[in-house]
């Protein structure tokens, strides 16, 4: 018998994708562990500690989403390999909490018996059963605790109600099944279980009549039809896209403004020299060239969250199934694919829910297609050097759809190819997933969200771009030579490197400035607008005019050294292109290596990624000129 002690006991926290586990386990713990509506966003094991309310402290594991003990998938081996306390770093836990969806109880209590059949104490948190209520369900969690033998706490844990009730029931001695009339024996069979289930919630869990439909089904007789499903899914997209444009557009003016201020600020009261160039130049024009775009980034992160919180997401994974498989792929990879939008690590990290290691391997190849926000600073600066905002945000907004589509539609080309040269896995299972019911946003997760992935935004501009503004500054103004403007950049260190790659960026519609920018963006794709902002410095935008011209104005005046303008609509879609395939992290490689168990994995898909964007980039220009583009 568990005795209790000064070490504290283990608690995990188990159930299927969208049960709000997570959210139960921020209840408890007071972590901002993530949480949305799909499966695949707990990929690895998190820890917390929260208190009885006698004081005796447990220590809380939040365990990857799953609909089964069998592990057909790498997060859920990692749940069973926890629970049977084969987990390197972890205990076996002294007391399992099964998360159940009250709204969905004959297909949850199946985890929940396997759960049990490992002689685990266990308690059942019966969550959402507000919204099971709503739906008609009428719930008996004092019968379905007699039935199980083991307590069952009814809970909203968004709301937090609840949770006072199950941190008491974490009780010593913990609980067992002992009294139920289901116990796992020799006769434990999967019809067994079935049978056991349907008559349980016959008893415990009534449903309303079978016709009746709710408000969520209506909802889904739309936005899951073969056709009009499509028009929503594509309007909400282009939806996105287009407030990312508008409503940005006044914060961005107000960081340029205020950049453009400071710059003001230090050239009138510091003397002309490499010091005073060093602040305006290299500091406030290479992270001021990145920060500028924090406005639009933050929208996309807002509506993410927007999207995952209200329950759509699963929907979209819904639609996408059957596009997925013309590729060789399961619903299971638009997930992870849709998280790498946001970032490409999360969204191959998340790969390890699906089961099939061929398919895992062939979404993580693919993943960095998915424009992440790293290139929405890329994008944002050209796409309105491109299109003029007096043409109209939705214009803007069209180009920017267009860039997601290609490179999504481009990803799913590839990934029948490598597929395909993969072969078929038998271990393959159908895909599975859970539709949540629709719910009002959850907006402390959403600020929580927006704030996490602006502030290490931020947090990654005051150092890695930081100081690479700094180098680019130093390499682009040293050796110095006689003059000032080209030629004193042509003799510098940056300068005589776009000489040496001049020749092979050319034919792609670059100079050798560009280029420049391009081969130092591949630390980081931000880092593109600190080059570009240090090597198309500009002090007057005209004649005498003592005014400081952003980024954008600088770009828009730079030219060939014949005076034709360098950049062009055609130059300018050429290099769109070439951002769209190019893999310019060394993180996710660093990523894509642990998580496909091999470096080779890592530099074939760096090779073949940077190789195919400067075909397509050449492709793309090239045919630009012979059409006389």
């Amino acid at each position: 018998m568990h005795t209790a002690s000064d070490s504290p006991s283990t608690i995990a926290l188990i159930g299927n994708p969208n049960t709000g586990k997570t959210t139960l386990f921020n209840a408890l713990t007071g972590a901002n562990a993530k949480v949305g509506n799909y499966s695949g966003v707990t990929v690895e094991i998190k820890s917390g500690e929260t208190f009885t309310p006698h004081g005796k402290k447990l220590r809380v594991l939040d365990l990857p989403g799953c609909y089964s003990l069998r592990a057909p998938s790498p997060d859920e081996q990692v749940a069973v390999d926890a629970l049977k306390g084969d987990l390197t770093g972890y205990a076996k836990p002294d007391l399992v909490v099964c998360v159940l969806d009250a709204s969905n109880l004959e297909r949850h209590l199946q985890l929940a018996l396997q759960v049990m059949a490992l002689k685990i104490p266990t308690i059942l948190a019966l969550n959402m059963v507000d919204m099971a209520e709503k739906s008609g369900l009428r719930l008996d969690p004092a019968k379905l605790s007699e039935e199980l033998g083991v307590p069952v706490v009814p809970m909203q844990a968004r709301a937090g109600k609840g949770i006072i009730e199950l941190k008491q029931a974490l009780r010593f001695p913990f609980p067992t099944a002992a009294h139920a009339t289901w116990l796992p024996g020799t006769d434990d069979t999967e019809d067994t279980r079935r049978t056991f289930i349907r008559k349980l919630c016959e008893l415990a869990a009534r449903r309303p009549d079978a016709h009746q439909l709710t408000f969520a089904d209506q909802l889904d007789d739309w936005l899951l039809h073969p056709v009009w499903g499509w028009v929503a899914f594509f309007a909400i997209m282009f939806a996105v896209f287009w407030g990312i444009f508008s409503f940005a557009r006044i914060p961005m003016g107000w960081i340029e403004s205020a950049q453009g201020a400071v710059a003001g600020g230090v050239e009138s009261l510091m003397p002309a020299g490499d010091l005073r160039s060093l602040l305006v130049d290299g500091v406030l024009g290479g992270v001021g060239g990145v920060v500028v775009f924090l406005p639009q980034i933050v929208l996309l992160f807002f509506f993410i969250g927007l999207l995952e919180s209200s329950g759509y997401m699963a929907r979209a994974a819904y639609l996408m199934d059957g596009v997925m498989a013309r590729t060789g792929l399961s619903g299971k990879a638009f997930l992870p694919l849709f998280s790498s939008y946001a970032c490409a690590i999360p969204g191959v990290m998340a790969t390890r829910t699906i089961d099939s290691a061929k398919e895992r391997l062939a979404t993580i190849f693919i993943a960095p297609w998915m424009s992440c926000s790293a290139r929405l600073p890329v994008y944002f600066l050209i796409v309105p050097l491109l299109l003029h905002e007096n043409e109209g945000s939705w214009k803007q907004a069209f180009v920017l759809f267009a860039i997601y589509t290609l490179g999504t539609l481009s990803a799913f080309v590839v990934a029948r190819v490598v597929r395909g040269k993969l072969g078929p896995d038998p271990t393959a299972h159908h895909f599975m997933l859970e539709l949540p019911p629709y719910r009002w946003p959850q907006w402390s997760y959403i600020c929580r969200h927006v704030l996490e992935r602006g502030g290490s935004f931020v947090a990654k501009a005051g150092t890695l771009i930081l100081g690479l503004s700094i180098l680019l500054w130093a390499l682009s103004t040293y050796p110095k030579a006689d003059g000032d403007g080209e030629d004193a950049l042509a003799a510098s260190a940056l300068g005589r490197l776009g000489t040496v790659i001049e020749p092979v960026m050319k034919p792609l519609g670059f100079d050798g400035r560009v280029g420049t920018a391009i081969l130092t963006s591949f630390a980081a794709r931000e880092i593109f607008n600190s080059s570009m902002a240090v090597l198309f410095r500009v002090d007057k935008v005209d004649g005498d005019e003592e005014t400081r011209s952003s980024l954008r104005d600088r770009l828009a005046l730079a030219k060939w050294p014949d005076g034709r303008p360098l950049f062009t609509p055609l130059s300018m879609i050429s290099l769109l292109v070439f951002y769209i395939y190019a893999l310019q992290c060394l993180p996710t490689s660093v990523v894509v290596a642990k998580e496909a168990g091999s470096w080779k994995w890592a530099l074939a898909q760096l090779a073949f990624m940077t190789g195919f964007a400067y075909a397509a980039s050449l492709c793309v220009f090239q045919a630009g000129k012979l059409l006389g583009f």
